[in-house]
Formats: structure tokens, C-alpha cells, sequence
């Protein structure tokens, strides 16, 4: 991932602004320590740090069209530009890069070229004719990007909230699948797929036709021009998506380049879930393993680390983001600079455990549709940031737009969870790689229970959280939480606890509104708490929150020592990683 600034349309063109301008862009360098550049047209600066992907010799940015009267900033991927070269052939690309087909697609079709684009992006584009520019995000929101608004008039643009918080009067999340133009000074949805109007879907299932789909979706993301690996949780996602890569990686440029033996990583705390079955799949796959494990201190060590860099507040994104955020550090150790992991899945398939309680077809269909229209805010927000603190870029092929058009398109009858006929969260997509003649996967691998991120890291990892929060958080604090945070007050005192801190890096009041909020069991929306009864009294993020149907749900867990806070800050165990990774002394 790159990091993108734009200071677009303000009253000041001095060096002064320049070096401000470069002195912010300096904040996003964590995101592209490659290379940077600062393009500036009379009022308007175009800044770039860069995380060379491909053609990292001659891709710098930002990029021009043939006269330089179109100029461009961007992050992301498009990996249909070799098919959109072709379909420019009177125009002649300065570099490989695959960003160098925006310019020139802006030239030969105005604003209308951004549906054209298969890919992960953020960009802004500027047009030095007539100083017009626009922006745009991609469908989902894979790519982070912010839109905020200063005193003297101009817009700026940011792929972090920390690029223009101090210099905006107002700032806001820039949403996805959007365009602004500011010729009609406004912004409009240029991605309009039929899911998005959450009327019911009708087309049989055809595993083949999803399997494909799928397979295709990953392939497309082997692009590289650089060592790459896959994240390997020995989850059904991460699992499939490193199987298929491994099928697949034989004869692609990138092997040519790296090898064709891929390198697959996990973490977790010393005897995780995810360890376990994250091991047993990269033996049976033959990937090279790098297994990283940390302590619930480690963790809570780097919270500060991860709420600044991910720039949220939400509990469940930084319990997330905390495992992976430490193992993107190690990954990028090992001269790795690009990584393709398995988001997406569960919001597309009804794959968390409270969709076992979705009443009808139409209430499962419409639930998957709202998570995938938030996915920005939460999974996108968490593997973009988390990985890019350290320079290191996910692909996330569930998140393909062809790929959700047909999962998406699916009759939600066939994607319910029928227990009594053996049809468990996500059946579709375990049932289309579930091939007897070549398997893809073990079978126990194959219908693993749905575990999230922060659980299958090891589930003392969230009641250490926990734990140390309430060392911090006392219950007169909670009482007052109402005052002290009046949007989105924080209803427990872990979710004060990195209120107070992600307040101290980001005070302004359009930050605390960039981050959702709302109740919430197991990841669902408000919206689906009303699914059940019960869940109303047991309000938390964790997929152990639905009580009934997760194996380990916290109805039958003990409860946590008392003696289990003081004893994790005193204990201080470094993180360790395989003979594989590196390795550090405890």
C-alpha cells in the first residue's frame, strides 16, 4: 500500500505550504517507504509516499499522461492494466507501473473511467488544464481514504486520518465505491451493483461456477513484481486462498522471480487454535510456514501502536488488528512486501456465528449485504492499516467486484445454516472446493468451525484485554462515560480504555465520528441482535458471544482469574517466531 496526500484549490502557494504539505505526506511514510513525491500546480499539491509493487524501478509517483497535464496520485492495485494498455494504443506509458493506465483512461473517457478499474484503489487525479480533479475509492473500501474541507477553502485527501487531521476545520471518511468531481462539486456513486439494492437474488447455486469465480479472484492477485506470501490462519479463507495460490503459482512471472515454493505465515499466542490448524494445512499444502507466536503482553504493548495506526476505537477491530499489526513487522523482516489474506468471506456468506439465528432467507441476504457495505469501517479498515504501518500491502481476493457479483447473485435459500442437514456457516463456498478427486483442503479443515481473528489468536488473548482494561477503567469512570464521551459512549471499560487513547492522538470531534459505532453480538450489525433474544444481555464483539452456537461460547467458559491482570504486567516475554522466521530470545 501507498500513502496518498492531496492539497487541492488552497490560498496559499508559498514554499511555506510546500514544506507543511511535505511535512504531512512525512506521516504517511510508514505506508510507502519506498519513495516520495510532491507534484505542485499553483494552488494545488499532489504528495505520494510509495511501497513499490510493481515496476519498482520506474513507477514513481505521481504519475502524468504524455504532456503532463494530467496528473495523478495513487495506492492501489489495478490488475486488469495490461488488458486497459491495449485498449489505449495511441497512447505511450512512461513507466510499468500498473497506475499508469488512470491518466491516460481520464484522457480518452472523462470521469467515466473508474468502473473500468479491476482492482484495489485510491486516487486523485488533476486536471492542470482547467485545475478541475476528482477522487475516487474503490467498491469496497479495501483502500483506506479520508476527504476533509480547511478554513481557506481548499479540499484535502489523505489515505489516513493523521495526513489532515491537524490542518482540516472538517474531515470525514470518504466512501466507497464514490467519485468526486469538482466540476459538479459533489460526490457520486460510480459502483452500482445489483446486491447493493438487497432484493432477494434468485440464482441457483453452481459450486463449479462459484469455485471458479473464486480461483480466478486469486489468481489475478499474483501480480507482483516482489517476494510475496499468503496470511494462513488454517481457517476455511485463509486456507482456501492458499491452496489455490499454491495450485497456481507454478509458471506465473512471480514465480519465475521468487521460486515457485510459497511462503505462508500465521500468528497467535502459544497453543492458539489458529497455530494448530494453521501448521497442519501448510504441511499438507507444502508451503514454507513461518509461524509467529506473542504473548497477551506483547499485545498490550503495542495498543497504542495499533490505535494510532489503524485510527479506530472500535473493540473489535483492535483485537484484531493487534495480532496482526505485530505479525506484519515480522513479515516485513523477512523482505516480504506483499501478502494476500481472506477478508471478506464471512460478511459475503453469512459466515459469523450469529447468522446460525437469521430467521429467513431474506433477513440472512439483506444482514450480508449491510456487512459488506461496512466492511470499510471494520476487516478493510483493519488489514489495510494494520499491514501498512510496517510497508506491507494486502490483497484480499474474496473482495473481488466479479467475485461478489456471483456469490452475491446466489439464491440466500442455499447459504442458510441447516444443522439438521449438515449444512454449517459458509456450506456454499466449503461445498464448491470440496473435491474428492484433488482436494483442496483435509475435510476437518474444510468444515472448521468459523473462528474470528481475535479468538483463533488464542482466546486468553481478549480476556487479558479485557482484564487489563479494568486495571485502567474504574467504575466511577464508567459511570461519568456518558459526559466524558457522549458519541458512541463506550458501555465497557475496555471500549474506554482505547477511547481515552485513540481521543489523545486524534481530538477533534470529525475523528471520533469516522468510527462506528452501535451495538453489537459476534460481529453482527444492530440491526440482527434482534435475531435473538438472548443476545441483548451478552453484548460483545467476540464470536464466543453467540451463546448456543459457538463450541467454546462463554456460557461455558470459566471465568477469568481474578490474579490474571497484575500478573500480565509483570510478565514480560518477548514475541518468539519459528526457525523459520527469526529468531528472538524470550
Amino acid at each position: 500500500m501507498c500513502g496518498i496526500l492531496a492539497v487541492l484549490g488552497c490560498s496559499d502557494d508559498s514554499q511555506a505550504k510546500r514544506v507543511r504539505v511535505l511535512e504531512l505526506s512525512r506521516r504517511l511514510k510508514h505506508r510507502g517507504p519506498d519513495w516520495s513525491g510532491l507534484y505542485q500546480h499553483g494552488d494545488c499539491f499532489l504528495a505520494h509516499q510509495r511501497l513499490a509493487i510493481i515496476d519498482p524501478a520506474s513507477g514513481d509517483q505521481p504519475l502524468f499522461n504524455e504532456d503532463k497535464s494530467i496528473v495523478v496520485t495513487v495506492n492501489g492495485e489495478i490488475y486488469n492494466h495490461e488488458e486497459l494498455r491495449k485498449r489505449l494504443p495511441n497512447h505511450k506509458f512512461r513507466t510499468g507501473s500498473d497506475c499508469d493506465v488512470i491518466a491516460h483512461l481520464y484522457e480518452e473517457y472523462g470521469e467515466n473511467f473508474v468502473d473500468m478499474l479491476d482492482g484495489m484503489f485510491s486516487f486523485v487525479l488533476l486536471d492542470t488544464r482547467d485545475n478541475s480533479f476528482i477522487v475516487a475509492r474503490d467498491a469496497i473500501g479495501i483502500t483506506s481514504l479520508y476527504m476533509g474541507w480547511s478554513l481557506d477553502g481548499s479540499i484535502w485527501i489523505s489515505s489516513e486520518l493523521k495526513g489532515l487531521n491537524d490542518d482540516c476545520e472538517h474531515f470525514e471518511s470518504f466512501p466507497p465505491g464514490h467519485l468526486y468531481s469538482s466540476k459538479t462539486g459533489g460526490l457520486k456513486r460510480w459502483y452500482n451493483p445489483q446486491w447493493f439494492t438487497e432484493s432477494i437474488p434468485s440464482t441457483p447455486y453452481d459450486p463449479l461456477v462459484l469455485r471458479r469465480a473464486f480461483e480466478s479472484a486469486v489468481i489475478k492477485r499474483l501480480m507482483t513484481d516482489v517476494p510475496f506470501g499468503v496470511l494462513l490462519s488454517g481457517g476455511l479463507d485463509s486456507s482456501l486462498v492458499a491452496s489455490i495460490t499454491a495450485r497456481h503459482l507454478a509458471g506465473t512471472k512471480a514465480a519465475k522471480q521468487w521460486g515457485a515454493q510459497l511462503h505462508s505465515f500465521c500468528v497467535g499466542l502459544e497453543g492458539s487454535p489458529d497455530l494448530k490448524a494453521g501448521k497442519e494445512v501448510a504441511d499438507y499444502l507444502g508451503t514454507v510456514h513461518h509461524e509467529f507466536h506473542f504473548t497477551v503482553q506483547d499485545g498490550i504493548d503495542a495498543i497504542e501502536e495499533v490505535i494510532y495506526h489503524v485510527e479506530t476505537y472500535d473493540v473489535t477491530t483492535i483485537r484484531a488488528s493487534t495480532p496482526m499489526f505485530l505479525m506484519s513487522r515480522k513479515i516485513k523482516s523477512l523482505g516480504v512486501k506483499m501478502v494476500i489474506s481472506g477478508e471478506g468471506s464471512d460478511e459475503i456468506f453469512g459466515g459469523y456465528l450469529y447468522f446460525h439465528k437469521a430467521p429467513n432467507k431474506e433477513e440472512f441476504h439483506r444482514e450480508t449485504c449491510r456487512k459488506i457495505k461496512a466492511l470499510h469501517m471494520y476487516d478493510c479498515l483493519r488489514a489495510n492499516k494494520s499491514t501498512s504501518a510496517w510497508g506491507l500491502e494486502a490483497r484480499v481476493p474474496f473482495l473481488d467486484k466479479e467475485f461478489i457479483n456471483v456469490a452475491m447473485s446466489i439464491d440466500p435459500e442455499f447459504k442458510l445454516i441447516k444443522k439438521d442437514e449438515g449444512r454449517i456457516e459458509k456450506w456454499v463456498l466449503r461445498k464448491a472446493f470440496d473435491d474428492e478427486e484433488k482436494p483442496y483442503l483435509p475435510k476437518h479443515i474444510l468444515y472448521r468451525q468459523k473462528e474470528q481473528f481475535s479468538d483463533g489468536v488464542g482466546y486468553s488473548w481478549i480476556d487479558g484485554l479485557k482484564a487489563h482494561a479494568a486495571l485502567h477503567v474504574n467504575d466511577k469512570m464508567m459511570q461519568n462515560a456518558a459526559h466524558i464521551f457522549p458519541h458512541n459512549t463506550p458501555t465497557t471499560k475496555e471500549g474506554y480504555y482505547y477511547r481515552m487513547i485513540f481521543e489523545r492522538f486524534f481530538p477533534q470531534n470529525s475523528a471520533r465520528q469516522t468510527v462506528p459505532g452501535g451495538p453489537s453480538v459476534a460481529c453482527s450489525t444492530a440491526t440482527a441482535i434482534e435475531w435473538d433474544a438472548e443476545w441483548s444481555k451478552n453484548l460483545d464483539p467476540s464470536g464466543r458471544a453467540a451463546l448456543g452456537v459457538h463450541n467454546s461460547a462463554y456460557e461455558n467458559q470459566a471465568a477469568v482469574p481474578s490474579g490474571l491482570g497484575p500478573e500480565i504486567i509483570e510478565n514480560v516475554p518477548h514475541m518468539k517466531t519459528s526457525a523459520q522466521g527469526v529468531a528472538i530470545a524470550s
